[in-house]
């Protein structure tokens, strides 16, 4: 393991996905798990969101398309929230699930407009009780 990639992929993910996240995420690493939470943080927080070519605000924006297509609803929820923490607006979310629509199918998209909704109303009753 590159500690530097690592060091830096772990500053990203905090950054993105909140503090609160990664310390549940890797809270309860074990001999099993631990070489996914070191995989994903080398390398898909350190090396590639680390690169310069794209901002993280494109790089969510292409994550939540992803995500959409590959039919994976969790992880949507998850890069939803780190979306709305990079700058991405509910417009550009709404944007993006449009996009999917014509592209992946009106399902992928109904599915994200579902899952958007229910983040977007968690993070409007999170910022209401504060």
């Amino acid at each position: 393991m590159d500690q530097a990639t690592y060091d830096k992929g772990m500053q990203i993910r905090a950054q993105v996905l909140g503090d609160a996240y990664v310390q549940k995420a890797t809270q309860n690493v074990d001999s099993f798990s631990g070489p996914l939470q070191d995989l994903v943080t080398e390398y898909c927080w350190g090396a590639v969101w680390g690169r310069d070519g794209l901002t993280l605000k494109t790089r969510s924006m292409l994550n939540l398309a992803m995500l959409a297509a590959l039919n994976r609803p969790q992880e949507l929820a998850t890069h939803i929230r780190g979306a709305l923490a990079n700058g991405v607006t509910r417009d550009e979310i709404r944007e993006v699930f449009l996009q999917v629509a014509i592209y992946v199918g009106v399902p992928a998209a109904v599915d994200s407009f579902r899952i958007a909704r229910s983040v977007l109303d968690d993070v409007d009753d999170s910022s209401e009780a504060k």
